[in-house]
């Protein structure tokens, strides 16, 4: 269909004109213009039920330290942070939608690493199972064989024991919530749980309700676990990505990185012992 312009009509406009008429002749959008103009604002996707790392508090506020260096990043930027709340970390297709512009604290393992990009890390995590002192359980499908193994619905965590423990005996059940989770582990109705240390530690184990449970084993390792946590980014957001890791770096020189993280104990990943 041909287009018709007026006189004197501005180049630019008669540029956006040829561009939108190619966009609705191909059915494919020049959105990767919009990284190329000036940041003002990024946009954090966070599950906000993952005490210490995200969070609500008495005052509906978001705290944690995934909220920390996210401030701390936009700052070091100069541009504002909004966080959009979630009900699922691995939302991608939230992502490639533009609802937000970054999924905050999740772990870059191969298979997300072919639909999204992810920053350089923000720390390393360890992964282990989690059940009561007694029960002689242990991380390995033999073990757990006959056995029920609650795991965050669409967490790496979930894939691995589907992929790993399911196929040889294991029962996995899933959760939304890992306050649900965790309820169903104290009350018996699952005999464990695959969980990074540090949320475990904080939402249980170092809680009265926690005083009967361990980590059992070794740690758990696996490509589809992965052992670190970073910020996710759409592939073609090379701008961001790069703009990110600058920051994290500047955070990391001048020591308000290691401020930061100091409080959450990361480097005290099993102070429970091998259980």
């Amino acid at each position: 269909m041909p287009i018709f312009l007026e006189k004197d009509v501005p180049v630019a406009q008669i540029r956006f004109c040829v561009v939108f008429a190619l966009a609705l002749s191909t059915g494919v959008f020049p959105f990767a213009l919009a990284d190329d103009s000036p940041r003002n604002e990024i946009r954090f996707a966070v599950v906000a039920q993952f005490p210490p790392f995200q969070s609500r508090n008495q005052h509906d506020q978001l705290v944690g330290l995934h909220i920390e260096l996210g401030k701390a990043l936009c700052q070091q930027l100069n541009v504002r942070c909004t966080w959009v709340d979630q009900v699922l970390s691995e939302n991608f297709s939230g992502l490639e939608a533009r609802q937000f512009d970054a999924i905050m604290g999740i772990a870059p393992t191969p298979q997300r690493r072919r639909e999204v990009s992810f920053t350089d890390d923000l720390y390393p995590f360890t992964t282990r199972l989690v059940a009561r002192k007694n029960s002689g359980l242990m991380p390995t499908a033999r073990a757990l064989k006959g056995k029920c193994v609650g795991v965050l619905l669409g967490s790496n965590r979930e894939a691995f024991a589907l992929a790993e423990w399911a196929p040889r005996g294991v029962r996995v059940k899933s959760y939304w919530l890992n306050d649900q989770l965790i309820r169903a582990l104290v009350a018996g109705d699952i005999d464990a749980t695959l969980q990074g240390t540090v949320e475990i530690r904080e939402v249980l184990l170092d809680t009265a309700d926690g005083q009967d449970f361990d980590y059992l084993g070794p740690a758990v390792s696996s490509p589809l676990l992965g052992n670190s946590v970073a910020i996710a980014v759409r592939k073609s957001d090379t701008a961001l990505r790069r703009e990110l890791n600058g920051a994290l770096e500047q955070l990391m020189h001048n020591g308000e990185y290691q401020r930061i993280v100091q409080p959450y104990r990361l480097d005290t990943l099993a102070p429970h012992g091998d259980g």
